[in-house]
């Protein structure tokens, strides 16, 4: 039998053919079966459209659909078949695979510009799997199979004809990928392209509409990802030259966005539905040291590893795989630029540092890699984001209110691509007049411009963004639209910016400095009509602003504390009770903190059952540690007499002793201490003024 194929949700890079070989003992009929299907996937073909590539396609596709009518015959004429066709067969069976998939790239939405300008290695592929027809036909014995002779003309004429086969480039595909390299060299030399030229590009890629030229850019990215985690330099560079062509023509030639599929396109990194709310923190942890992962390698059995832990294995003498005791065959690791990418963003959006231990070789290496994804840019690409920059800049300045409106909306895409996008138009001087934009009463406009300004300042080397921001008032303008804000999702949006903001610690002092920043924040988060995902980009904010300790007291006073545990009472506060937590391991290590936590009505039963819970991440779990033992710590025997009463929280201790991070461990441990040393027979009275457990609530989050 034939083994099943890959699933379709793995991605298959373009112009690669993933085939399933048949088994060697497979027999012919059952072959000649999945030929049928496989004949009948490519003739479906005919109905579709090509934008390039089509002469080679509509040749390739007439090809199977003779070879189809032969196969056809076979199967109805019930033909005893020779065993030794099973080679022709085989080798028409991987073909007509490859033919499948490389149809499938030629067609692809998105794929059209890639397509245009790798054309001759296309063009190749095709010539190649035309060849193999012929030489699969060569092998077969059509003297051994009964069938009438106008079928058996049909397969000899599909031989001949597949051998002579030529398979070129098409003159109009050729001419209009000579144009978009002019195009380039226009670029590189700072000159702007005649917008027909454009045009006339656009009109043969079938790319006519701002959507059309999103899923270009959309596509190359993907290809752009998988070309530098592979080491790809030449490949990164055609590809980032190919970007920067579209997004040109996106911005210059299509005045008018395709606002009603705009928003599928959207992902500031708030949503809900986002990829990394989805995802397990436990999935980053490296499994010898049960850390997250600041720099995950694959080693030959294909399990993940930390670099600095997985080296300290092999340091150690041992020569087999940690998770399996498979012998390796090699020591040689690759990066998991993917995972490494996941991690990066859980840890940056969930406020949690990522400790690095690199050796200096590793350290030179990764400057030099840093190096090659954001600062090295072709020429082309170099010059044509200025010139976009330019041009949105002109637009936020002198254009009409549609106009700045479709120039925030591009920026606010554009600054989410790479580190030297962003610098150019945040250069071009475009941070006033998007400041300005947030006074908009269009809602649209003002959410546009409040998310281009967030996207900016995101980066952790957004340092001179961040300050053209401050500089220019944009600390009283972004905490108007908190306050003020004519949409929900906008209001969200700076908060998320107030938190990047304060990873500068005197922007962190400027902002609590101003008298309703944080009681803003915390009227925010009481708003019925925020999501959790805006709950989290309050709480993140919130988080962002207790790293300095000027803000504590302040924080306190707006009673965040009882609206936090609140909060952890509630049956969907996963999507943020990390964060929470984080803010009240914060407050909980000083004794003002400590106090306002428990003075809270619930505060400790909430937190023990949050640890209880099994679908909370190791991360919280860890705060929830800190919190308790600051409680003890700074709360004395009382505290300790009350958590001593739930004798579910003894085993949750234990729990993290052995399957939790290495800072969990050791707050455990400590906690776990001073609960055995507690002095039982001075503990069972009552106390006045301290929380008691009370045994009609159902415990939070547990399952």
């Amino acid at each position: 039998m034939i083994h099943s194929s890959n699933s379709s949700s793995d991605r298959r890079r373009i112009l690669t053919f993933p085939v399933v070989h048949p088994c060697q003992n497979i027999l012919p009929a059952t072959l000649l079966v999945s030929l049928i299907s496989l004949a009948h996937k490519i003739c479906d073909y005919q109905f579709k459209s090509f934008v390039t590539q089509r002469k080679n396609a509509r040749e390739t596709v007439r090809y199977v659909q003779n070879l189809l009518i032969f196969l056809e015959e076979i199967r109805d004429n019930n033909s005893v078949l020779p065993h030794s066709i099973n080679l022709c067969f085989f080798e028409l069976h991987l073909s007509f695979q490859k033919i499948i998939f490389l149809l499938e790239d030629c067609s692809q939405e998105g794929s059209h510009s890639w397509m245009l300008m790798k054309c001759k290695q296309v063009s190749n592929e095709f010539r190649v799997l035309t060849r193999t027809i012929a030489t699969a036909l060569d092998v077969l014995p059509l003297g051994l199979i009964d069938l009438p002779n106008e079928v058996k003309e049909i397969v000899v004429l599909v031989a001949k004809q597949a051998e002579k086969a030529k398979s070129e480039v098409e003159p109009t595909d050729e001419r209009t990928a000579v144009l978009v390299t002019s195009i380039l060299n226009q670029f590189e030399n700072r000159v702007a392209p005649n917008p027909t030229d454009l045009k006339r590009v656009l009109d043969y890629l079938n790319i006519r509409s701002w959507n059309q030229c999103n899923k270009e850019i959309k596509f190359l990215e993907e290809e752009i990802s998988t070309a530098r985690a592979r080491g790809e330099n030449r490949e990164v560079d055609f590809l980032r030259n190919l970007i920067v062509f579209v997004i040109y023509s996106r911005v210059v030639v299509f005045d008018f966005m395709d606002e009603h599929q705009t928003s599928s396109i959207l992902d500031d990194g708030s949503k809900p539905g986002s990829m990394i709310s989805c995802l397990d923190s436990e999935d980053f942890l490296c499994p010898i040291s049960l850390e997250i992962m600041s720099d995950p390698v694959i080693i030959s059995t294909g399990h993940t590893f930390d670099r600095v832990s997985i080296q300290k294995w092999f340091k150690s003498g041992n020569l087999i795989c940690p998770k399996t005791g498979e012998k390796l065959r090699s020591i040689e690791m690759v990066p998991n630029s993917a995972l490494q990418k996941l991690v990066h963003q859980f840890c940056f959006e969930n406020g949690i540092p990522i400790v690095r231990e690199p050796s200096h070789n590793q350290n030179r290496k990764d400057v030099k890699r840093t190096k090659t994804e954001h600062t090295s840019q072709s020429g082309a690409a170099e010059e044509a984001m200025k010139m976009v920059s330019e041009f949105l800049q002109c637009n936020l300045s002198t254009g009409t209110t549609s106009d700045k409106n479709k120039a925030a909306y591009e920026i606010r895409l554009i600054a989410k691509s790479n580190i030297f996008d962003m610098s150019c138009v945040a250069e071009s001087g475009t941070i006033p007049y998007l400041l300005n934009l947030l006074s908009s009463m269009s809602p649209s406009t003002q959410e546009n411009a409040m998310a281009a300004l967030l996207n900016l300042t995101r980066h952790q080397k957004s340092t001179n963004i961040r300050q053209s921001i401050v500089e220019n008032c944009g600390l009283i303008l972004i905490l108007d639209v908190l306050i003020e804000g004519l949409k929900i999702e906008t209001r969200k949006l700076a908060a998320l910016t107030l938190f990047h903001l304060s990873s500068v610690e005197e922007y962190r002092k400027l902002i609590g400095e101003i008298p309703e920043a944080i009681p803003s924040l915390v009227d925010l988060l009481k708003e019925n009509t925020l999501d959790n995902s805006g709950k989290k980009s309050v709480v993140v904010a919130i988080l962002g602003l207790l790293w300095f300790p000027g803000n504590h007291k302040k924080v306190l006073e707006c009673g965040t504390v009882k609206i936090l545990v609140d909060l952890l009472n509630l049956e969907n506060s996963l999507d943020f009770i990390t964060e929470a937590l984080a803010v009240l391991a914060i407050l909980a290590e000083k004794q003002e903190g400590s106090s306002e936590i428990l003075r809270t009505s619930s505060a400790l039963y909430a937190l023990v059952a949050t640890l209880e819970s099994s679908s909370i991440s190791a991360p919280a779990k860890e705060y929830c540690v800190s919190i308790l033992l600051s409680l003890c710590i700074n709360g004395g025997k009382e505290v300790v007499a009350d958590l001593r009463k739930p004798t579910s929280l003894m085993c949750s201790l234990y729990n993290l002793l052995t399957q939790g991070t290495s800072r969990a461990c050791k707050k455990s441990s400590s906690l776990l201490k001073i609960l055995h040393e507690f002095n039982d027979s001075g503990s069972s009275s009552n106390r006045s003024g301290r929380p008691e457990f009370r045994q009609d609530r159902h415990f939070v989050h547990a399952q």
